[in-house]
């Protein structure tokens, strides 16, 4: 039978329809299996304005609000994360995530190293970095460390009041860059490090955002990365100019670039200043503030030190091995906890096949998130999470470094951060010298988190003035008796 014009009209009417309803059950279906999405009224830029105020506590509000897994749509991305025991999982182990693609990313923005130079080299930069900085080969920098934290904590005088940041700043900023880089290169002339570090901080300041938006956006980030950029490159002429002859004489610099042969040095050598320079600094902060400020774990710090090297030392510096530090459990015990409880508020992956978490599907070009800093306050794991305990990691065996269940601090899964050992080693000498040679008395509170970040150890949000005064040594006391 043949339909009239009018009624073949509506039969198409009513099919288009009929499948617009299909087509929207579907995709309410498909929409209904992925995580809740927090987006905004601009669709390009999502909730990226409420992220960016206060980032940690936006992604705890959003816990709380939308259950363990969510996204929030932000400049273009979607940023999924998991905040539970069974997202931190997928996170590490799950083969539909990949660490790389978004590293690649990163290093792409950040440091101008280009996808082919990244994949020729990086797997080959990791593997030397695990073995030159692995447990068994602390010795190759114990000494160094040694001697060059006295040199520079000299030029801190008998007295004085200072912010905590700026002390542990001061010291560290050369003692790092002497060590890793060494005293050939440029980086040893005070007035460059002034420049770096001014320059540095620019850089590791919107770092996060230099990683995911275009250059343009932030003129003095960008100005700062190819300064950075330049300086580096003076670096590695030095460096490869004063080449040394015996392996035991080189420096992580000179094997960095012995795996690079030529491959983006700059761009590689860039992020090895960075990574060498950004947690540290805030980590070994955290452990020297929560010390002082409560006076029994001061006095506790204290009886252990005194009871390694003595209450006084002429005036002769101690010498600290791996050997001295293993006698200061309870010291390491306090920068774990800081670490605890100041860890990155999130690290990343990229999701590359359709996963599966709870019962939503986290779709492939995802950012997958997950946050350290609030996984650390897992009740479960840590009682009374918001506590400075450092009695807690009695339970971990740290003298082997196998740590407390739930710590995620220096990564997990099969990428654990290749630098940790020497990070920790570096945080546990300075605090004991620092603590050896100076009486420390805090003019401020300890300071609250910044929430203006995610990446990296998390920095104070605002200043801790101490006092310090360098400790009467026997010698000395002796010496004014006698006259």
């Amino acid at each position: 039978m043949e339909l009239s014009p009018a009624a073949g009209a509506t039969v198409l009417l009513l099919s288009l329809t009929l499948a617009a309803v299909i087509a929207s059950v579907f995709s309410r279906r498909r929409s209904s299996q992925r995580p809740p999405c927090i987006g905004g009224w601009i669709p390009w830029l999502g909730a990226a304005l409420w992220l960016r105020k206060a980032p940690l506590q936006f992604i705890e509000q959003s816990r709380i609000k939308y259950g363990p897994v969510f996204t929030i749509v932000a400049v273009g991305h979607r940023l999924t994360f998991v905040t539970d025991e069974e997202g931190c999982a997928a996170f590490f182990k799950s083969k539909q995530v990949d660490f790389l693609a978004f590293i690649q990313r990163v290093m792409q923005k950040t440091a101008s190293i280009n996808k082919e130079s990244f994949y020729k080299s990086y797997n080959a930069i990791r593997e030397m970095m695990k073995s030159r900085m692995s447990q068994n080969k602390m010795y190759l920098y114990s000494k160094k460390l040694n001697e060059e934290f006295y040199e520079h904590l000299e030029y801190l005088g008998m007295e004085g009041t200072m912010d905590l940041y700026n002390f542990v700043r001061q010291i560290m900023v050369p003692v790092v860059l002497n060590t890793l880089f060494g005293k050939e290169t440029c980086l040893t002339n005070r007035k460059m490090i002034a420049q770096l570090e001014e320059h540095f901080c620019k850089f590791d300041e919107k770092f996060e955002y230099g990683a995911l938006l275009p250059e343009y956006l932030f003129r003095d980030w960008s100005k700062s990365k190819h300064w950075l950029l330049r300086l580096v490159e003076k670096v590695v002429r030095d460096a490869e100019r004063n080449y040394p002859s015996e392996d035991k004489s080189k420096t992580l610099l000179h094997h960095l670039l012995d795996t690079l042969k030529g491959n983006a040095t700059s761009g590689f050598c860039l992020v090895f200043l960075w990574a060498s320079q950004t947690s540290v600094y805030p980590a070994t902060f955290w452990s020297l503030a929560f010390i002082i400020s409560q006076p029994a774990i001061y006095k506790t710090a204290m009886e252990e030190i005194t009871a390694v090297f003595g209450k006084a030392a002429g005036n002769e510096n101690v010498k600290i091995s791996e050997t001295e530090l293993q006698k200061l459990p309870f010291l390491k015990c306090c920068i774990l906890e800081s670490l605890r409880l100041r860890s990155p508020g999130a690290i990343t992956r990229i999701v590359m096949k359709p996963m599966k978490i709870h019962n939503y599907t986290i779709p492939p070009g995802d950012v997958l998130m997950m946050s350290p800093f609030w996984m650390h306050r897992n009740p479960k794991y840590f009682p009374e999470p918001e506590v400075f305990k450092p009695e807690r990691w009695k339970k971990a065996n740290i003298e082997k470094n196998i740590f407390l269940d739930g710590f995620i601090g220096f990564g997990g899964g099969q990428l654990f951060c290749p630098g940790r050992w020497l990070v920790l080693m570096e945080i546990h000498m300075l605090v004991a010298l620092i603590l050896y040679e100076f009486e420390l008395t805090p003019l401020d509170p300890v300071p609250d988190q910044s929430n203006l970040h995610l990446a990296g150890a998390l920095k104070p949000s605002g200043p801790c003035r101490i006092q310090y005064k360098q400790r009467m040594k026997a010698h000395s006391s002796a010496m004014n008796v006698l006259h």
